[in-house]
Order: structure tokens, then sequence, then C-alpha cells
């Protein structure tokens, strides 16, 4: 049988290209996060990316923060953004950040200065704004554009050394304000930031824009293949006239369709909103699309990696269905999870004529895609079970194949029962189930020619844990809350956390830790959170459900 071979994206061509033309003995990109909040999954489809292409050219990646906006950086953002790389599976050739190279920046400045292509401009950003154009029509020069080199040498060391206040003045670039493209009418290179830097303190009150120090960054560090996405296609021009004028390493930029998903941001500025306004718990809460709050909600980072492989990628911006990334974390889980029981709405089923003080011990699967996995574990059976209260149904429905006065069922890995009727407290709701239990009918041993159409899960009542359940769900109730009408807060699901504080699961789990993984059998994929709640319990996350469950919301809706 023949194998189909994967073709290759346009990347890959391009670089099979550059390798075989001689252009590039090896390739060598980088990730370059600026340090202002935690990574996302769109960040994620970046760094399989860049780091993806150099392993498969033998190349190298490296690690590079672009922090030249001391205002919204921090060195928290550094370490959660190294923590999330090292977790999804990635190292980095060397660690760098566009700070190393203020010094070697401000010299690229003074050369460009030099040589009549940048000038310290007096206007403020409102004027600058006001004398652009537009794509259609030209912009107008500024009064200083034409100041001496000798003038524009002596400006831009009195802004270094903080003579002037913030917004007094700019260095911009001497390019063409009548440029098509506008990005090329004398971009601005450096303002004035009286501001502490996370890394070199009060050193600097000049920093550079992130067309200044962007490209020039990807020079010093040799990059052959600086890989952007697609907003960052018209900076390609300035990207290519500073390293042109600076006579430095010719890097290239290369521009790739970010990654949009349905049911969610993906706006480092609409992120912070949602943690500084308290609608979600942190950076790390489990319906964040953060690689932090996916690692908390219990993704694991190769069904995150098989995503991005799935997505490919392409030129043309477009955007992915979120059930994809739930199909891939299903499918992972489903071949590691451990499966165990928990009730999560609990009833009191009674086994009347099961002896009372009698416990036993009965065997479960720990996973049936992977009977490698330890095998079996011991779960204990006693007269008086918790069971889902939505499991009984005082008058069965048609169809109806779990508990109902004359039904039988077989309690998982355990007795197949008869059920003999309930007990109501005074509002009318049931509060226990009653059933007798059938001899010989044990899992793995019965030989009683009985069998049965529903089978439901169970914990003993005398050995239950109790824990709280959180069940996570999309965070937004609307498929692109970045682009209806209005605030994007308007459409956060309200149902997007339910926290359960009754619920009992199976005394094996009390050996569980953050980084297991459960199929809770008939409700969905669960990890442990990492704190308990403050009654002590223990605290699972639903990682995700069973099944698509939205798919067929959006089905009826359609209809």
């Amino acid at each position: 049988m023949m194998i189909e071979e994967k073709s290759l994206n346009f990347l890959e061509e391009i670089i099979e290209e550059d390798l075989k033309a001689g252009k590039h003995v090896s390739i060598h990109t980088r990730f370059p996060p600026e340090p202002n909040g935690y990574l996302h999954i769109g960040h994620a489809k970046s760094i399989c990316l860049n780091f993806g292409l150099a392993d498969k050219y033998g190349g190298k990646t490296n690690l590079r923060f672009d922090d030249t906006n001391p205002i919204t950086e921090e060195a928290e953002y550094v370490e959660s953004i190294k923590a999330d790389l090292h977790w999804l599976g990635f190292d980095w050739e060397e660690e760098r950040f566009a700070s190393d190279y203020f010094d070697t920046l401000y010299d690229f400045a003074i050369e460009l200065i030099r040589k009549g292509l940048a000038y310290v401009d007096d206007s403020s950003s409102d004027e600058i704004a006001a004398t652009k154009g537009s794509p259609t029509v030209p912009g107008i020069e500024s009064p200083f554009r034409n100041r001496s080199v000798e003038e524009n040498l002596s400006l831009f060391a009195e802004m270094k050394n903080g003579k002037y206040q913030d917004g007094e003045k700019v260095l911009r670039a001497k390019i063409d304000m009548s440029s098509p493209n506008m990005h090329m009418r004398d971009p601005i290179m450096y303002r004035i930031r009286h501001a502490h830097h996370h890394r070199t303190g009060d050193k600097w009150c000049i920093y550079p824009m992130y067309d200044f120090a962007h490209g020039q960054s990807d020079s010093i560090e040799k990059i052959s293949h600086s890989i952007c996405t697609l907003e960052f296609e018209v900076h390609r021009p300035l990207y290519n006239w500073y390293i042109e004028k600076l006579e430095i390493f010719p890097s290239h930029q290369y521009e790739f369709a970010r990654l949009n998903m349905t049911y969610t941001v993906m706006s480092k500025r609409k992120l912070l909103q949602l943690v500084n306004e308290n609608y979600v718990d942190g950076w790390d809460d489990p319906r964040m699309p953060t690689l932090s709050g996916m690692r908390r909600r219990g993704y694991r980072p190769v069904a995150i990696r098989n995503f991005c492989d799935r997505i490919g990628v392409q030129r043309r911006e477009n955007i992915i269905d979120v059930g994809l990334l739930e199909f891939c974390v299903r499918e992972d889980l489903n071949q590691i999870a451990l499966r165990r029981m928990a009730v999560l709405d609990p009833i009191k089923l009674i086994i009347t004529n099961y002896p009372e003080g009698r416990s036993e011990i009965v065997m479960g699967e720990n996973n049936p895609e992977a009977p490698d996995q330890g095998g079996f574990r011991e779960i204990p059976f006693s007269r008086e079970l918790w069971i889902e209260a939505e499991d009984y149904m005082e008058v069965a429905a048609k169809k109806w194949f779990r508990l109902a006065p004359g039904n039988k069922v077989r309690l998982k890995n355990a007795y197949i029962v008869e059920c003999t009727g309930s007990k109501k407290d005074e509002n009318g709701k049931v509060t226990e189930v009653y059933c007798t239990y059938i001899e010989g009918t044990r899992s793995g041993q019965d030989n009683s020619g009985l069998s049965v159409k529903g089978t439901i899960h169970w914990i003993s009542v005398d050995h239950a844990v109790p824990a709280e359940i959180r069940l996570y769900d999309r965070l937004f109730k609307v498929e692109n809350p970045g682009v209806e009408e209005g605030d994007f807060k308007d459409y956060i699901n309200p149902d997007s956390l339910q926290i359960l504080t009754n619920a009992w699961v199976e005394p094996s789990l009390t050996a569980a830790n953050p980084d297991d993984h459960y199929q809770f059998i008939r409700k969905g994929y669960f990890s442990l959170d990492s704190n308990k709640n403050a009654d002590g319990k223990l605290v699972f996350n639903r990682t995700v459900t069973l099944k698509d469950a939205w798919a067929k919301e959006v089905t009826k809706t359609k209809k």
C-alpha cells in the first residue's frame, strides 16, 4: 500500500527553492512575541510553524522578545511565554531581546541621519496624523523634514539624553510622503518614553518603533526566513528599505494567514480587558484561548500541535471552527484518558436485597483504547450508591432504557438491578430510588443469560469522595464576537461556567494530580485543577464534552 506524501505548503516550497539555489546553507527562523500578555492559540500556530520549519530543514529558531514598549511589558509575561513554549514542546537556539540591540539600533539611526535619510520632527502625533494623507491622497511633508544632518544629530542626542518630554519630538525616516503605501510616508523610528524598562531600567528614554527594531533585529541575528502574519505584508517594503539603506544582512520577510477561530477573541487588548474587568479569573482561566488557560483546562500540547498541523498554512485569511480544536483534544484524550466514575447530580440508590454492612470490590478497566495502561482498577461496591438524578424516571418514556419501576439496568462493572420504586420529599422531588440486584450477574462473572439495554454509572456512598466539578464551555455565544456590533463583552456566554458543588467521585481519584487526564464515564473529559476549593474538596475542570453539543445547537438554530 502506497502512503500519499503530504504536499508542501508555500513556505516549505520557498525554503526548498532557497536551499536548492544555494541562497542559504541552512535556515534560521525566530519567534518574536511582545511580552505584553500571555500566549494564546494563535501564537501556537506561529510557534509550530517557525520551530517546525527549522526542525524539518535542519535549521534553528531563536526566541526573541520584542520589548520596545516599556509601558505595556512586564517580566511576568516573559516568564509565562518561556513556560508556555516549553510546555508546547519546543526549545530555542538562543534567547534574545530587542533591548539587547538598543545600542546598535541607536547607531543604525545615527547612520540613517548621516545619510540624510532620517530627521527629528517636532510635530505632535495629531499633527503627524493629519499630514499623512490617505491611500489616494499624498501626504504633506513636515516643516522639519529638511533640517540639516548636524541639527538632526544634535537633537537626536538631546532626545536620548532626556532633554525633552514624551511627545515633544520623534525621529522619522525620510522616504516618500506620496507613496501609495502609507507605511512608507516618513514613518516614525523613535519616540520619547520616560518609562522604566523591565530589563534596561532607566538607561533609555527613547525607544524604537516596531518597524525599526524588527527587521534590524532579524538582520543582526541573521534570520533567513522572517515569518509574520498577513497584517505585516504592507510593512515588508519598509522592512526591506531599512535593511537596504543600512546595508546589513538581508533577512527576508514572508507572510501567512494568522489563526482566526470561532467563538473566540484573540486580540491581546481584548483578552486583557477580560482579565482586568473580572470577566474571567485570570490569564489562565480555562475559558481563555491562552495556552496557560488550555493547560489548566486539561488540553495536552500534542493536541494543540495536531490542530496546528491540521489547519495548515494559508496565504488568505480564514476562520477555523473551534470545533476542530475540540475534536483534536477529544481524539487525543480518548487514547490516554483514564476512565473513572463521577456522579455530578446525585440521588441515592438503595439495593434493598443487598446485605447491610457488606461491600465488595469490582474491577473497572482503566482505558479500553489502551489496555497497556495498567489494565484495571479496584472499585468498592456496597448496598447504597450515588447515581445521576437524570438516570431515573418515575414514568418511563418510550425507549427509556435506564431506571424506572420495572426496568432492569446494568450497574457499570457490577450487577444487573431491577428498579422497584422511589421515595420523594415533601416537595415531590425524588430523593431515593430502590432496586433489587440479581445474583450471578456481576460483570465478568455473569452466567445468567440476562441481557439489558441500559448501563449506568454509580459511586458507593460509603466510599465516595466529595468533589467540586467545573463545567467549562465556550466563552462567547456567537461565532464572531470580535466583529459583531457593539461591545464584544456583550456576547459573553452566561453559561460558560457552571460550578457543581455536590458531586461525588470514586476513591481512586484521591491520587489524581493536574497532569493526569480522565474520562468521567458518560460525562466528558476532566482534569484536576491546581487548586482545591474553600472546603478542601478536589476540583475537576471539564476539558471537553464527549461529543460536540454545539453542533446540535447550531443545526437547530439554522432550521
